[in-house]
């Protein structure tokens, strides 16, 4: 018989989790690539800019006819042409002229700097009177000031974000190849559970919670997300629905089964995930609190999570677990759990049994001085309320017996 509970610390899971292989690379194009994660490194096709520009809107001068030129002594420069944006510009530049130029215009030939037209006096319509010097190369870009040809863009397992689209386009590259997003199935199982639409709900029965909120939360990530229903606790059912999603037409990368994971009489999860081919339990139970129950298994290369039925323990080991899982999937390098956190004071003493790392909910608060404040949001992990109350969680560490009031902690953002 297969052991039941095989209880990892969170450290050993995380190690587990960093461990997983990533999913192929897909190629795909430029414009659909933001918040995906690169496959391989880019360098740049070309020099950015390719042409020298101007920065500003002023006159494009050769910067040695403006030396020595100020408020009390300007000088004067004849205009020869007017730079036209968008147009290669075939004026050249001679001693003592100058060419009007907006911003992103090409500067002329024999000119080597611009001077911002707030230094600038049009005297006549050939005539300029400048007020101030410019440096070799002052308010201009030359060819490869932003981009060199041949740089490195991007890192292998660098996440796109809008600002590098922005680049890749100004540098004309047009696709590029990114680890493949897992596609992922949710099942929700229990006899005890009927759908949320339900209106009158029979006695011992509760809606699922669960279901909609793992799909919400994974469908919010970007994630191609099927919620598979409701299946009772019929060993066979829930079988043929596992094997349907993993290996079916519509075959999924991860399988989150919903409830199930914990010793019970009916609990048949850790039967059916031993059942599907070459399936490896990998671990079931984490010394946390709550979310203890959880299951981690294999079945070829597919991926199965068996989270605990109550909601606060789902939804924390999704936080924690189950999304740097999925982001490990999708190529992230970055090992990170939570995007968004603060420190506060703890405002009441919190103990802890050592031995488990302690996820408590939190509410804040700031006094008139700007202090902030984490205060414990009490109640059991059933209870989804607490969740929908807290402004975040605490971790007390595995090895503390608790933390004292007081103490600054670093509070875990919803």
């Amino acid at each position: 018989m297969t052991e039941f509970f095989k209880v990892l610390e969170a450290e050993e899971v995380i190690k587990i989790i960093s461990d997983f292989p990533s999913l192929s690379a897909e190629e795909i194009r430029r414009d659909n690539a933001c918040g995906r994660i690169l496959a391989h490194s880019i360098t740049s096709p070309e020099d950015l800019p390719h042409f020298p520009r101007s920065t500003m809107d002023g006159f494009a001068v050769r910067s040695q006819d403006t030396y020595g030129a100020s408020e009390g002594l300007p000088l004067m420069l004849n205009v020869t042409g007017r730079v036209m944006m968008g147009m290669p510009c075939e004026i050249v530049l001679k001693p003592g002229e100058a060419v009007a130029i907006t911003t992103g215009g090409m500067l002329p030939e024999g000119a080597d700097a611009v001077i911002m037209e707030e230094y600038c006096h049009v005297l006549d319509e050939e005539t300029i009177e400048i007020t101030k010097s410019v440096t070799p190369w002052e308010n201009v870009l030359r060819p490869g000031d932003d981009v060199v040809k041949g740089q490195e863009l991007f890192s292998r397992g660098h996440r796109l974000r809008f600002q590098d689209i922005g680049l890749l386009a100004g540098l004309g590259i047009e696709k590029v190849e990114v680890f493949k997003k897992p596609e992922i199935s949710v099942i929700s199982t229990g006899d005890e559970i009927v759908d949320p639409s339900t209106r009158e709900i029979p006695s011992g029965k509760v809606r699922d919670v669960n279901g909609p909120s793992i799909y919400a939360r994974l469908n919010s990530m970007g994630y191609l997300t099927r919620h598979l229903g409701i299946v009772p606790d019929d060993e066979k059912k829930l079988l043929k629905t596992c094997e349907e999603a993993l290996f079916g037409e519509k075959e999924s990368d991860v399988l989150l089964l919903s409830g199930g994971s914990s010793i019970g009489m009916r609990d048949f999860t850790l039967n059916v995930i031993s059942s599907l081919p070459e399936s490896r339990i990998l671990f079931h139970g984490i010394a946390i609190k709550p979310g203890k129950p959880t299951i981690f298994a294999t079945a070829g290369n597919k991926a199965i999570w068996g989270l605990p039925g109550h909601p606060v323990s789902s939804m924390i080991v999704m936080l924690f677990f189950v999304e740097p899982f999925l982001r490990r999937l999708e190529g992230a390098k970055e090992n990170k759990n939570f995007d968004k956190s603060v420190r506060a004071t703890l405002a009441v003493n919190l103990p802890s049994a050592q031995g488990r790392l302690d996820f408590v909910r939190v509410t804040l608060n700031t006094d008139e001085a700007g202090n902030t404040f984490a205060h414990p949001v009490y109640g059991k992990s059933a209870m989804i309320s607490t969740m929908t109350e807290a402004d975040g969680l605490i971790a007390i560490p595995t090895h503390s017996e608790g933390l004292d009031k007081g103490t600054e902690v670093e509070v875990i953002l919803f």
